[in-house]
């Protein structure tokens, strides 16, 4: 971890929690889905890029588009890349943010191993529909990047958080990555128990 992540880190959490707020919730699906699922991810991780190349595509079209899964994505930056990234892409027009986030993702290797990272992020904002005034309007803020870093500090307080990616899913805490079988698995056994449950009452 960057020193100077580390410092920015250790010092958001010498603030009150009264005076930092969550950054805004972004999720998908119907709130009153009978699944909820809490990704913690950071930008510049392999792990969260595999996952949301191979994975998330499947979930959202069997479980998230029927209803049967809301799905929230929570920041939990590893280093400043990471961190500029989540900024950026909350910076995005709330219904472009999944979007945005599946591109950051698909070109993970074109900007966030690369030495000119920020040049190359820029790039791939802009293709996204940022303008260059927007970026650096974005950029200024203080409030939402430290909104962000009180949010990875909540995840690891409330979820004992601490690898990327990892997945709460209906308050149970599943660390790693992991294929869409398993994620199926999971998800059909929490809705068998449902409908058992239904039938019992």
């Amino acid at each position: 971890m960057p020193i100077i992540f580390l410092i920015m880190t250790l010092f958001f959490s010498n603030i009150a929690f009264a005076d930092i707020g969550l950054p805004p919730e972004r999720s998908l699906g119907s709130e009153n889905a009978p699944i909820k699922v809490i990704e913690y991810a950071s930008m510049t991780c392999p792990h969260c890029a595999k996952f949301h190349k191979n994975t998330f595509g499947l979930i959202k079209k069997n479980y998230i588009d029927t209803g049967k899964v809301h799905f929230v994505f929570r920041d939990f930056p590893f280093d400043e890349r990471a961190l500029k990234a989540a900024t950026l892409a909350r910076c995005s027009d709330e219904e472009k943010f999944f979007p945005v986030l599946k591109v950051i993702f698909e070109q993970q290797n074109d900007w966030a191993f690369k030495a000119n990272w920020e040049e190359e992020l820029a790039k791939i904002m802009s293709l996204s529909g940022m303008s260059a005034e927007k970026l650096q309007a974005c950029l200024a803020k203080e409030e939402l990047p430290q909104a962000i870093v009180y949010g990875r500090l909540h995840g690891h307080k409330q979820y004992e958080v601490d690898s990327t990616p990892t997945f709460i899913i209906n308050g149970k805490k599943y660390a790693g990555s992991r294929p869409y079988e398993e994620f199926k698995k999971i998800f059909d056994a929490i809705l068998k128990e449902e409908q058992e449950n239904l039938k019992n009452d």
